[in-house]
């Protein structure tokens, strides 16, 4: 027995209480990566190649291996957060610097960059019609601007028509705005649309039965027409008819073939002319109440932004007030051939080495990568449990090679005491 053995064993007991600290220590770091300590033996050859009869001289750290196992996932409140379910990490970007990362804690820079201590979450950026331009990863960023006003253009309005209705015995028109004549129409319905300053009017549709089987008259109301001040009561007058309807005999719809197109009165706000393409050939006419089972208009008001969404493919959607939403971009994972290789380089971050291999860059679910979850974080993976056991055998295994070193000195002392 010498030292040599001795102080290899509490250099390496040492390592392994090193790397047991630190994986304790970060038992609560988002996105964090255990790592264990690996160790071998060290063995002096003989002169004459003979093995039999040399012992070890110990031990010696051979590396300190992370372990890229799967930690827990937990839920949050916070649609930045973003974790990763299977394999990949996201990659960021600061100033060209680049990392790659599991922490998912992400937030908004004033900018509309995601950013995570300082970097930058990297993917595909998409175009102003929402449509994603796949290419090298760029860094996402999120148009914090209002998203502005949409005129309505196209309308679907689909409705069940009672067959059991009869023509109303008052010809229409002829509406109180206040008290509608219940015998001049049989249905109405109103929609909201939109001008190119994004103001509302209030669209109303009246169905009014015909004398002629299968046949129905649609009129309109654009906000508060004319009154019409020559009719008992005063009454508003709707624009001209919109368009007969008329039905097969089994209570389908017949005609019109195509769309019809309402050309609203001029508005007095100074906003472009409202024309609306309407498509009613969702109606029908069946011995049922009246309903309405498709309504579908594209305008809306301008809107600010509320919050973010992230589906599972990594597709970031932003969310506005009035309702719409606008795909941003497409968050990217990276994949390695050797994860081992990679090269820590702090604050949760990975950098490519020549052992880990080049990045490859795939869309979150392909065959490579795992999913994306959205509001979600994924805890370290390091075994609290396990780890406090671990360090108990790494005490004891110190305690151990310090006392070879004891008995090697007793020895020592005897052979001194030699007369």
């Amino acid at each position: 027995m010498g030292f040599q053995q001795g102080l290899s064993g509490l250099s390496a007991a040492s390592k392994q209480l090193d790397v047991i600290g630190n994986n304790v220590s970060n038992a609560n770091t988002i996105g964090f990566k255990g790592s264990r300590a690996e160790f071998s033996d060290i063995y002096a050859s003989s002169l004459y190649g003979v093995a039999n009869a040399q012992t070890g001289i110990g031990a010696k750290t051979v590396g300190v291996s992370q372990q890229f196992t799967q930690g827990n996932l937990t839920n949050t409140s916070n649609p930045m957060d973003l974790a990763i379910a299977g394999n990949g990490f996201f990659r960021v970007e600061n100033k060209g610097d680049v990392g790659y990362m599991r922490n998912g804690q992400f937030q908004l820079d004033r900018e509309g960059y995601f950013v995570n201590n300082g970097f930058k979450l990297t993917g595909y950026q998409a175009d102003a019609n929402g449509t994603i331009v796949a290419g090298p990863p760029v860094e996402l960023q999120v148009d914090t601007a209002n998203i502005g006003a949409k005129a309505t253009t196209t309308m679907t309005l689909g409705a069940n028509l009672d067959a059991k209705q009869t023509a109303p015995a008052v010809a229409f028109p002829g509406i109180d705005p206040n008290n509608p004549d219940p015998s001049s129409i049989n249905h109405s319905r109103s929609v909201t649309v939109y001008d190119s300053l994004g103001v509302s009017h209030l669209m109303t549709f009246y169905y009014v039965k015909s004398a002629t089987p299968l046949q129905w008259n649609v009129y309109t109301r654009f906000d508060t027409d004319p009154v019409d001040m020559t009719v008992t009561p005063p009454a508003t007058t709707p624009n001209a008819l919109l368009t007969p309807l008329t039905f097969n005999n089994d209570g389908t719809f017949a005609t019109p073939a195509g769309s019809v197109t309402f050309n609203a009165p001029t508005l007095s706000n100074g906003a472009a002319p409202l024309s609306v393409t309407v498509d009613l050939s969702k109606t029908t006419q069946f011995a049922g109440p009246f309903s309405v089972n498709t309504l579908t208009a594209d305008g809306y008001s301008d809107g600010s932004l509320t919050t973010l969404a992230t589906s599972a493919d990594g597709t970031v959607q932003a969310r506005y007030s009035n309702g719409q939403t606008k795909t941003i971009g497409q968050v990217v994972l990276t994949s390695f051939a050797n994860v081992q290789g990679l090269r820590p380089s702090g604050d949760n971050r990975w950098v490519e080495s020549y052992e880990s291999g080049k990045p490859k860059v795939n869309t979150p679910g392909s065959s490579n990568v795992g999913a994306v979850q959205s509001a979600a974080l994924e805890d370290s993976n390091v075994d609290l449990t396990s780890e406090l056991v671990n360090m108990i055998t790494a005490q004891r295994f110190y305690q151990a090679n310090a006392q070879t070193i004891k008995t090697q000195d007793s020895i020592l002392q005897t052979l001194i005491n030699l007369r």
